[in-house]
């Protein structure tokens, strides 16, 4: 399986941010970061998608992005968590049947 095309817009001082590319570092998930602060473009991108926070996490060009620091859901949709399940729990670190 290819890794997943994973783009993340963040801001400065940002400590969920922080958080996630943290987390992705220690999973070695490679992504692609676009800081609106440094590029009042990618804000533009952000905004005319009806999104105005970040962290927002885009995974495969998928439209609906992962808002804030989700473990559980970004690691259920990188495929790093167990995904025979039809479903992830944002309460539950994983699932065993």
């Amino acid at each position: 399986m290819a890794d997943p095309e994973v783009v993340i817009f963040v801001s400065n001082d940002n400590a969920e941010c922080e958080k996630l590319l943290e987390h992705l570092r220690d999973w070695n998930v490679t992504y692609v970061t676009k800081n609106v602060n440094t590029d009042s473009g990618h804000m533009k991108e952000l905004q005319e998608n009806g999104i105005y926070g970040t962290p927002a996490m885009f995974i495969n060009g998928e439209k609906e992005p992962i808002l804030g620091f989700q473990k559980n859901k970004i690691k259920y949709r990188l495929g790093l968590a167990n995904t025979d399940v039809s479903h992830y729990s944002s309460l539950f670190e994983g699932y065993e049947k």
